[in-house]
């Protein structure tokens, strides 16, 4: 494999991916990049412009089973997937591409092989878009993602001192709460994730990852002490791809939701004016505070702050915050900067590599995987896989399977119908299992459902 752009992004995928055992190869044309690549993992490094055709063949892409261009440089990207399809015939080709007029829908036929050959379109913007959106749709959580077409729900939920389940070890849980469909299956405590075991407590501080059948949502957040309110107002601080698509989708929703935004470009702030029909667009300092002021953040439900400054965005939280606003959700890019949420008191961030690292693996993962979603600075990943007759565990009760200690089946999903899975499940051919695994654990997990990179 050969990842052009040496970035966070294609850092983390080499991460991934050497991981697992693939030979991959890396290139950027700032050789510093390159060398903290080599130096921290196990990948081959070059030096050298991605789309040049003498830099793809010294990385061996005659060889190559994929290419994965994440350059800063949309054009970069597309040449580099141009030139291995036309010159070296690689197989499979992922682009990573930024700016909306290239991602528009009624261009998608560029994209097909006769034109600029390549087989997957990744856009950053839009995947944490969707993530900031999710985070609008489900304010009491940390992270959330939807797994079996939505019918279950992934929650990152933090357990406060009001919450009424502290202190109780899960197998009792399960207990009280015999009819609920959900199951804690992982849980970060000072820092470090692991996969809980049946005695396991849970205590204040923790940051909990629930599975829920996502028709007992509500019940869910009351059993953690979590109220759900539907969010009627909401401000973008940030008026860039992000935030304009935000406001663009939440102007498509079913319900009407006031929106303000505040964007510092006098340019931008017009172009997202122009983009939009019912949002007010403010052409100001998301900083200031008479500008949020007349945003109204003291009245809003949440304020999104997604500039592409990670400072700004933490500072326009905490501003936005002591004005008044419930709820806040910062965009932040550096994961050194993370630990500050806490004291910070900001309620959740979006992290851009994670969203971007899920939407490549999930087109990189064979066999019968069919979603992949990473967790935190990728502690983890949950998978969504279908269950192949020939696999480890087909045929198999949950509390027979060799599962590795980091991992723990979340869902089941049999003939169309959601279940929690139990020691007494049986697994069988066809079966879609949606499974919560460590970083450490993944290959393990792969193996068992006999879906791996390994094989390319």
């Amino acid at each position: 494999m050969i990842i052009c752009g040496a970035g966070q992004v294609g850092w983390q995928i080499a991460r991934h991916l050497s991981g697992e055992n693939n030979d991959v190869t890396v290139i950027d044309n700032n050789a510093d990049l390159v060398r903290r690549a080599t130096d921290t993992l196990d990948v081959k490094g070059l030096a050298g412009f991605a789309s040049y055709p003498d830099v793809l063949d010294r990385a061996g892409a005659g060889d190559a089973d994929m290419i994965i261009a994440a350059t800063y440089s949309d054009e970069v990207n597309m040449i580099t997937c141009q030139v291995a399809h036309s010159v070296f015939g690689v197989t499979r080709k992922i682009a990573r591409l930024r700016a909306r007029p290239y991602l528009n829908a009624i261009y998608s036929d560029l994209y097909r092989r006769e034109h600029l050959p390549i087989d997957v379109v990744i856009s950053p913007e839009r995947e944490v878009a969707a993530a900031a959106l999710r985070r609008f749709a489900s304010p009491a959580t940390f992270d959330t993602e939807g797994f079996l077409g939505g019918d279950v729900q992934m929650l990152g939920i933090h357990l406060d001192e009001d919450c009424p389940v502290v202190n109780t070890p899960l197998r009792q849980l399960s207990e009280l709460f015999s009819t609920l469909r959900a199951i804690v299956v992982g849980i970060r405590r000072e820092g470090a994730l692991f996969v809980p075991e049946p005695g396991d407590q849970l205590y204040v501080g923790d940051q909990i990852y629930v599975f829920t059948n996502a028709l007992d949502l509500s019940r869910t957040f009351e059993i953690f002490g979590k109220k759900t309110a539907l969010q009627d107002r909401v401000v973008i601080i940030g008026g860039g791809n992000v935030g304009l698509t935000v406001a663009l989708e939440l102007e498509k929703g079913q319900r009407r939701v006031q929106t303000k935004m505040v964007e510092i470009s006098r340019e931008q702030a017009e172009r997202a004016a122009d983009a939009l029909e019912r949002t007010i667009v403010l052409n100001g300092d998301g900083l200031d505070v008479e500008i949020l002021r007349e945003a109204g953040v003291d009245r809003a439900d949440m304020v999104l702050c997604v500039t592409d400054d990670d400072k700004t965005n933490l500072l326009a939280s905490v501003r936005a915050q002591n004005a008044g606003a419930h709820s806040s959700v910062a965009l932040v890019n550096d994961p050194t900067l993370v630990p500050l949420l806490g004291p910070l008191n900001i309620d959740a961030h979006i992290n851009p590599r994670a969203t971007t690292v899920s939407s490549i693996l999930r087109h990189i993962r064979h066999g019968r995987v069919r979603g992949v979603y990473s967790i935190g600075d990728a502690e983890a990943e949950v998978i969504e896989a279908q269950v192949l007759s020939t696999s480890t565990i087909a045929g198999k009760a949950v509390r027979d399977i060799d599962f590795p200690e980091g991992a723990l089946i979340g869902a089941v999903q049999k003939g169309g119908k959601v279940m929690r899975p139990t020691g007494s499940t049986r697994i069988e051919d066809g079966d879609v299992v949606v499974i919560f695994a460590v970083a450490t654990d993944v290959p393990a997990v792969e193996a068992l459902l006999q879906v791996s990179t390994s094989f390319f």
